[in-house]
Order: structure tokens, then C-alpha cells, then sequence
């Protein structure tokens, strides 16, 4: 098909997008593999990679069409099969039992969530998530937990994350090992789909729809992990600050923590007030902060993307 016609129809599609989280990014071998696989289709495009060395975590990106039947509801998405690829390999190649890193994570997938883009709607991404989460969860036998649009009564990611014990480290007091509720393998919560037991070399993984939000971090030059736990505690909403922001104290290397966010409405509450929020409360400890980085693209180029890497048949 001609270039310029496939930017047209690109930018006349209704589009979806899978942020897909993996607990690994140092084997290079095993992230190559995963990453084959998202690309066995090519009509699914990996728009954007963000590994994490420290974390031992790696986001991938990946965006595609959804097509409708005759009546308009969503039947076919090349996304789902793409990320079921994903999925294989990461559970084939990855054990959480060996895994070791700085950021919370309750499985081999931690995290798979669909968002929206150009004109599509919560209801499509839902249906995607929910799709998703059937076959991870009969094929893989791990338990699913659905949040947001997906979940029947639209429960949220951080309300299940907390019933689960996510954020409480587990190794030397500020990272997570393994499957982090060792000996139990019976599950708190019940699953929405797979299993009610959890295996240890592949814990649980959360799988939601939700409107668009922006992950930003913001590193402090300081190795005070109890400090940035409680600057992030003041600055989420949760902890009386900004509104609409969710955080993470976290640390981050040798010589540095970070709060990591989530803003949930990045129109209203952005970036830049988040930094100043941060660099504030540091500095009444008599930190130092560094300017705070984005770990995805916005959906405008995100989509500006797509349509690039689409015309060229070609990822990043």
C-alpha cells in the first residue's frame, strides 16, 4: 500500500493503546525476544520503550486499530494477540522468584493497561482489557485482577494494589524479591480471572482500562529512603497534597531516591506541579532535586508515532 494512503487511513482509524509492564530489564536476551514477538503483527507498532535498570522494569508502548462489527460495538484489535505474544515469552523466559528490584511489582506482567486514543473511547479499551485478561488468565493460569473501565464496578488499580500488600518491600527494606508474600500462595483477594492460587516463578498480574495518564519522576540526590517516602506522601492526594496524584517514594541507585507519579488528570494537575511541590518539600529537609523526566510520550505523539512507524512498517 502507497505511503501517503496509509498515513490517511492511520489518522482516520479509531486507535487503542496497551502499556504493558514487565518485571525485567537487564537480560537483553529476554527483552529482545518479548519485543519479536509484540512484533510478529505488523499492524501493532511499539511506539515507545522505557527501561529501568534499577527497577528491573521495562514499559513497552504498543498501539493499533480497533475494528468494529456492523452494529459499532469492537470486535478485532490486532493488540490482543500481540500482547498474548508478549505475555508468552515474558512468562516462559521471566521468574519472579529470581527477580529483584527497586520498584513494587506483584508478577512477571505487572501491569497491562489500555487507553483510548484519537477517536476511541473508554468502552473499546475496556473491551480490550477484559479480552486480554480472559486469555492470560485461562492460558497462563495466573490470577487477573480487572481495574478501572474493565473491572464490574470500575475498582481501582491502587485500591487493589493495596489489598494485596503491593507496596511493601520485602528485601532489605526498600526493594521487592520474589514472590513477596512467601510462604502464602492463597490469594487475599479473589481474581477476576485465572486461577484463586498464585505461582510463585509467575505471581498475578492487574489488567485495566482507563483515560489517559502521565507517568513523571522526580529524582532527589539523596539516599534518605524514609525522607522521600515522605515527601511523596505529602505530595499525592492521598497524603493531603496534590489532587489527582499518585506517588511513590522509591529508591533509585546509589546515591539517589525518587517519587514516582502518576497524574491521573495530567491536564489539570501537570508536571511542572509536581516539581515544584517536590523541590518545596525537599528542600525543608535540606534536600536537593533534580529535574523530573517523563517516562512515556503524550497521546499526540504517541499518535504522531504511529502513524510514522505505520506509513514505514517499521518500531523504534
Amino acid at each position: 500500500m502507497h505511503k501517503d494512503k496509509k498515513k490517511a487511513m492511520a489518522k482516520q482509524s479509531m486507535l487503542l493503546c496497551c502499556k504493558v509492564y514487565i518485571s525485567e530489564s537487564r537480560n537483553k536476551e529476554t527483552l529482545d525476544s518479548i519485543e519479536r514477538a509484540a512484533r510478529q503483527d505488523q499492524e501493532t507498532v511499539i511506539v515507545n520503550k522505557f527501561k529501568d535498570h534499577e527497577y528491573n522494569r521495562v514499559g513497552y508502548t504498543l498501539v493499533s486499530y480497533v475494528a468494529h462489527d456492523s452494529i459499532g460495538c469492537p470486535i478485532y484489535t490486532p493488540l490482543h494477540q500481540s500482547v498474548v505474544a508478549m505475555a508468552e515469552v515474558a512468562y516462559e523466559a521471566i521468574n519472579l522468584e529470581l527477580h529483584c528490584g527497586a520498584h513494587p511489582r506483584l508478577g512477571v506482567i505487572d501491569d497491562i493497561v489500555c487507553h483510548p486514543l484519537a477517536r476511541a473511547s473508554l468502552h473499546e479499551a475496556a473491551w480490550l482489557a477484559k479480552t486480554i485478561a480472559s486469555d492470560v488468565g485461562i492460558r497462563f493460569q495466573v490470577p487477573v485482577y480487572l481495574y478501572g473501565a474493565a473491572h464490574p464496578t470500575g475498582k481501582s488499580l491502587e485500591t487493589i494494589r493495596r489489598e494485596l500488600g503491593y507496596y511493601r518491600p520485602n528485601f532489605t527494606g526498600n526493594k521487592w524479591a520474589g514472590w513477596p508474600h512467601e510462604p502464602e500462595t492463597t490469594l487475599a483477594e479473589k481474581p477476576n480471572e485465572g486461577p484463586e492460587t498464585v505461582s510463585k516463578t509467575k505471581g498475578v498480574v492487574m489488567i485495566g482500562a482507563r483515560p489517559w495518564i502521565a507517568t513523571y519522576n522526580v529524582p532527589i540526590m539523596s539516599v534518605d529512603f524514609s525522607a522521600a517516602r515522605r515527601i511523596a506522601l505529602m505530595v499525592s492526594a492521598r497524603g493531603g497534597g496534590l489532587p489527582t496524584v499518585q506517588t511513590l517514594g522509591l529508591v533509585h541507585g546509589e546515591d539517589t531516591t525518587e517519587v514516582a507519579c502518576m497524574l491521573l488528570e495530567p491536564n489539570q494537575i501537570g508536571a511542572d506541579r509536581v516539581q515544584k511541590q517536590v523541590e518545596m518539600l525537599a528542600a525543608e529537609e535540606g534536600l536537593d532535586v533534580d529535574k523530573g523526566y517523563f517516562t512515556d510520550l503524550s497521546p499526540e505523539m504517541i499518535v504522531d508515532r504511529y502513524i510514522k512507524l505505520i506509513s514505514n512498517n517499521e518500531s523504534p
